[in-house]
């Protein structure tokens, strides 16, 4: 079962890395306006491909073929706009030609203002029709954006002018490009940053807590020492894709002010950025950083700048004289295109203000509820039911004796089962207390959860109900009870597998999988061995009648032996069980 679980665990979360591309399938009704891909890099200046238009005249209502051609591209945004003004809304509307390949997008809250790709796959032509409005201005104009690859983009390529019959011909000069805005530039670096002003002169925030990314390669180091109306900003750890931290309002990704340092080839892009949600970070201008530094040395990435306190104007920077939560976080790049960080990210314990007093604070990859909602599913399902279950299997004989009214056996065994479904309700909420709600991005684990927390509920109510021990009807309950109770362990196990895998809880690899493993093992190690003791003694049993009725040498020297055995494997049962829950409740703990 332990192996069956790692298996759909490991499955599971092979579904779930998957790149966070901008926009894939088309979807950039947001940059109608600039018509500019939020990539993070520059756009190339010489055009390669080309718009042409069936005819060059137009009259209100007619439709104009629009044919968008040129060496294979990705994705593109087609727009008409008024040749007078540029810088206006887009004017009339798209027809499509061939829905696979092209989409029509609201823009202005209007439908069909522009068109866009459908998916990344590669195309060398695509046509639309264009449809001219009984409104339209004399001259209209085609602009286009082509996507080649991630960073290979061109922004507003010109396409032909069309008029209408009796305008007069289109004489105003073509609108010179503006030169690219020279970026700030960017210098190496030339030792590791170092940790001996934290707390002085720096704020810090270091993982492993106290690291030093002068001596420890796994250490990442992000600290903010206050230089008059500016703040210099050190970030280093072990990455060859990207290292990222945001300021934000809550614990929650959204509505955050990010910075990243996103490795290229030999090359580290220091970009700035904001978060919307969970979802790609969206790109911004370089335009408030200064003495942009950083350095590649032995898989360790580092990267400083500097940014004024205040910056008021620029959309999307926080003010730093507030106080937020702060995220750290890495993940893997390719082709300057990053992915989702392959941890969960740091986030500290509470708001600080990085121009404040220098503090040297922690953080927590993992939350207070998921760590609680992890440690309570653990000793429900892995501790109490675990105990309850061989209590009632294998110790009847054993714990007989009436105590409250009951057999010591059962009152153990109930009390038991009755902790395992108190403590998984009280699990099962916290995630949704988290959350705020129902969790997408968890795979099966959450569904698996909900079917664990409805037998846990049945299993008692049904207990409540049970019919009396000589009544017909008690041997479906035996069946009914044992089968609903091993279905409920079976499942939670798997749930366990898949929960120990989400980057919310963040257990450390590869031994969290050996523990849970190991922790599997020995349980259903015991209960073979008890079984294996039980059918040994079984045969010792005397043939009493023709009738062949079978009974227990009572009160012998076999039974008492017997009840020592049980006693014995059961006590080191217990410490081996109690060995293995502070194991994981430590590791919960460090987290």
């Amino acid at each position: 079962m332990a192996v069956l679980g790692f298996t759909l665990g490991t499955f599971i979360l092979v579904l779930h890395i998957t790149s966070v591309a901008n926009y894939p399938s088309g979807k950039v009704g947001g940059s109608c306006h600039g018509m500019v891909p939020e990539h993070g890099h520059t756009a190339h200046p010489d055009p390669v491909h080309n718009v042409s238009v069936s005819q060059m005249t137009f009259r209100p209502g007619d439709q104009i073929e629009v044919t968008l051609s040129g060496q294979p591209f990705r994705g593109f945004l087609l727009e008409a706009r008024d040749a007078e003004d540029l810088s206006g809304p887009p004017v009339g509307s798209f027809t499509l030609i061939d829905s696979q390949v092209s989409q029509l997008l609201t823009c202005e809250d209007v439908q069909g203002y522009a068109v866009s790709h459908t998916s990344p796959s590669k195309k060398t032509k695509v046509k639309v029709y264009w449809n001219a409005p009984s409104n339209a201005p004399n001259h209209i104009k085609f602009l286009v954006t082509v996507v080649e690859k991630y960073k290979i983009y061109w922004v507003k390529i010109p396409g032909p002018i069309i008029s209408q019959p009796n305008a007069l011909p289109f004489t105003t000069p073509e609108t010179t490009i503006a030169p690219l805005s020279t970026l700030p530039p960017v210098s190496h670096l030339t030792k590791p940053f170092s940790a001996s002003d934290c707390g002085n002169k720096k704020f810090c925030i270091r993982s492993p807590v106290n690291c030093d990314p002068e001596k420890e390669h796994a250490c990442f180091f992000l600290s903010f020492t206050r230089d008059d109306q500016s703040v210099v900003v050190e970030m280093s750890g072990p990455s060859n894709g990207y290292l990222s931290f945001a300021f934000s309002h809550d614990r929650w990704m959204g509505d955050d002010d990010a910075y990243l340092c996103i490795r290229e080839d030999q090359t580290v892009h220091i970009q700035p950025s904001h978060l919307t949600g969970r979802s790609h970070p969206v790109m911004d201008s370089r335009g408030a950083l200064e003495d942009l530094a950083w350095r590649l040395v032995d898989g360790v990435m580092q990267c400083s700048f500097r940014r004024n306190i205040t910056l008021p104007g620029v959309k999307n920077r926080f003010d730093l004289n507030t106080s937020y939560y702060i995220f750290l976080a890495d993940g893997a790049a390719d082709d300057g295109r990053i992915y989702k960080h392959s941890q969960q990210p740091l986030i500290t314990y509470e708001k600080h203000n990085v121009t404040d007093y220098p503090k040297n604070v922690g953080g927590s990859r993992s939350l207070f509820l998921l760590k609680a909602h992890g440690a309570l599913m653990f000793v429900a399902w892995m501790t109490t039911v675990s105990i309850g279950v061989l209590v009632a299997r294998f110790f009847k004989s054993v714990w007989s004796k009436a105590f409250f009214g009951q057999a010591a056996w059962f009152q153990a065994h109930r009390m038991l089962m009755v902790m395992t479904t108190a403590l998984t309700s009280i699990a099962f909420v916290l995630p949704f207390v988290y959350r705020r709600g129902w969790s997408w991005y968890a795979g099966y684990h959450p569904y698996l959860g909900c079917i664990v927390m409805i037998l846990a509920v049945l299993q008692p109510l049904s207990a409540a109900f049970r019919p009396p021990l000589h009544d017909p009807r008690r041997q479906i309950f035996n069946w009914t009870h044992w089968s609903m109770g091993t279905a409920a362990r079976i499942i939670a196990v798997a749930a366990m597998f898949l929960g120990m895998d989400l980057p919310g809880l963040d257990l450390p690899s590869p031994w969290k999988t050996y523990a849970m493993t190991g922790f599997v093992a020995w349980h259903v190690g015991t209960e073979v061995v008890l079984e294996i003791h039980a059918y040994r003694l079984s045969r010792k049993v005397e043939i009493l009648d023709d009738a062949r009725i079978q009974i227990l040498q009572s009160f012998t020297a076999a039974e008492a032996e017997g009840h020592a055995f049980k006693k014995v494997v059961f006590a080191v049962y217990i410490c081996g069980n109690v060995t293995f829950l502070i194991i994981f409740l430590s590791a919960i703990n460090q987290l």
